[in-house]
């Protein structure tokens, strides 16, 4: 665990050091800012279009830092020949896949919570302005507790994300990691569309494949309860515990076979 915690804190400081993150976060931060701005021009939709503009400025962004740091996680180390000289102390591939994702989620979380700073921030200062009358006619309290169940989720979902682009690194190129990676993102937030697949084709094969396809591939969708928080439906917490342990169990295999593939492959 040593090794893990030091790998981990040296990405950390890594992304720290890279304009990145900070260009993604800040860029993030602006956005939700200007939703407050934007929200003036529609009467009454102020409080909906902050929260779905915070909400989704989170999960875009939380993802170009899961993608475009994930897939040079390892990489990175190989084209800069380093791996050789981390590998000759006594530290472990394993271990070394562990470090590298856990330092990743770690500036994920900075990341998310100071988006979910700013967006409380801006609803706060919504809240404070706006008249008791006005404030009535909102489906949900302006900094509402329940969205932070949605920025849970959101995060549950990058620490996926960041997990399949680990996996993608470990046998590929950063370029090549980057499309499969966002390729399975795209593909899992339609996922529940090949459950009903066998309705809308006529071959069973083509049904079956679809079918297969369901189980396999991770069911994005699941995290997304960005809508039933902004307007103000109850999430349950049933719900929300099982679905962040089915993406940390996605996780887990995720990681135990990108350290597979990472023990067994050959530098020389």
């Amino acid at each position: 665990m040593r090794a893990v915690r030091h790998i981990a804190l040296n990405v950390f400081r890594e992304s720290i050091r890279d304009r990145v993150p900070y260009n993604l976060v800040l860029f993030a931060v602006l956005l939700i800012g200007s939703s407050f701005l934007l929200a003036q021009l529609t009467a009454g939709q102020d409080v909906k279009i902050i929260k779905d503009l915070s909400l989704a400025a989170a999960s875009i962004f939380g993802l170009f830092i899961a993608i475009f740091i994930g897939i040079g996680l390892v990489s990175k180390e190989v084209e800069r020949r380093s791996i050789y000289s981390l590998l000759a102390k006594p530290i472990s591939r394993p271990q070394f896949i562990a470090g590298k994702y856990a330092g990743l989620v770690l500036t994920l979380a900075v990341n998310v919570a100071v988006m979910t700073v700013a967006m409380y921030a801006v609803l706060g200062y919504l809240t404070w302005i706006e008249s008791p009358d006005f404030k009535a006619s909102w489906e949900a309290p302006g900094p509402d507790p329940a969205l932070l169940k949605a920025m849970f989720l959101i995060f549950i979902e990058l620490m996926l994300v960041t997990a399949l682009a680990l996996f993608f690194s470990t046998f590929s190129s950063p370029l090549l990691s980057a499309a499969l990676t966002f390729g399975l993102y795209v593909a899992g937030n339609f996922n529940t569309e090949l459950r009903n697949f066998e309705h809308v084709v006529d071959s069973p094969a083509a049904a079956w494949g679809a079918r297969v396809l369901y189980h396999v591939l991770p069911d994005l969708s699941a995290f997304d309860v960005k809508t039933q928080v902004v307007h103000g439906f109850p999430v349950a917490a049933g719900y929300l515990w099982s679905t962040a342990a089915y993406g940390a169990a996605y996780i887990a295999a995720l990681l135990l076979a990108a350290m597979y593939i990472f023990s067994r492959r050959d530098f020389k």
